[in-house]
């Protein structure tokens, strides 16, 4: 009876010491665990951090205004961007209207923007080629740089003011066309942001 006394007491004191150090060790690998969260869901939101493009001159699908029209000043409007993609050496801009009647009409094509710039001044200079050493095309007025919505009486046309983020220059001279720019673009584009605006007359 004795030694089974002592046997009983000798698997209840390990039971206990086995207890105790399981939870002596549970806040080590809570911790452990806590930590691989926290890291996967900073990870995840890194991911999420996308390229974007905004605009002071116009909310994003709302109404462009006069001053940037055919109808007013007709400006470019101010263009501003963040978090490119991680080896951009340029970026291309084309705005265009997918609404014209005679199909996509464009209105601005400006290529060769150094990977540093980060937005674009309202009232871009209709020049072959920026201070900053962007180059200009030809839109469909036949004309260098901006020119605004000029759409027939009728229903509202959407202007698509379109960034590329590209892993290169494209080398192309000023007043290269739109296809010209998109044929050069192919394979290069790293990413692409999108700013809508509305206009009708």
């Amino acid at each position: 009876m004795h030694a089974k006394r002592i046997l009983a007491e000798s698997i209840f004191a390990l039971a206990l010491t086995t207890m105790a150090l399981s939870i002596a060790g549970a806040p080590a690998a809570l911790a452990g665990n806590r930590f691989h969260l926290i890291s996967l869901a900073e990870a995840q939101g890194a991911r999420t951090m996308a390229f974007a493009i905004s605009s002071t001159s116009f909310p994003n699908g709302g109404d462009i205004p006069k001053k940037f029209t055919c109808d007013g000043a007709d400006v470019s409007p101010e263009l501003s961007w963040a978090e490119p993609p991680a080896g951009t050496q340029s970026f291309a801009l084309i705005a265009d209207d997918p609404d014209a009647p005679a199909g996509t009409w464009t209105h601005w094509i400006l290529f060769d923007a150094p990977p540093t710039t980060t937005s674009l001044p309202e009232g871009v200079g209709k020049i072959d080629e920026l201070p900053g050493g962007e180059r200009q095309g030809r839109n469909d007025f036949h004309k260098i740089g901006y020119n605004g919505p000029c759409p027939p009486p009728g229903k509202p046309h959407r202007y698509f003011f379109k960034l590329y983020a590209l892993d290169s220059k494209l080398k192309l001279q000023p007043g290269a066309s739109k296809q010209e720019v998109e044929q050069a673009m192919q394979s290069h584009i790293l990413g692409k942001a999108e700013w809508v605006g509305r206009y009708k007359r």
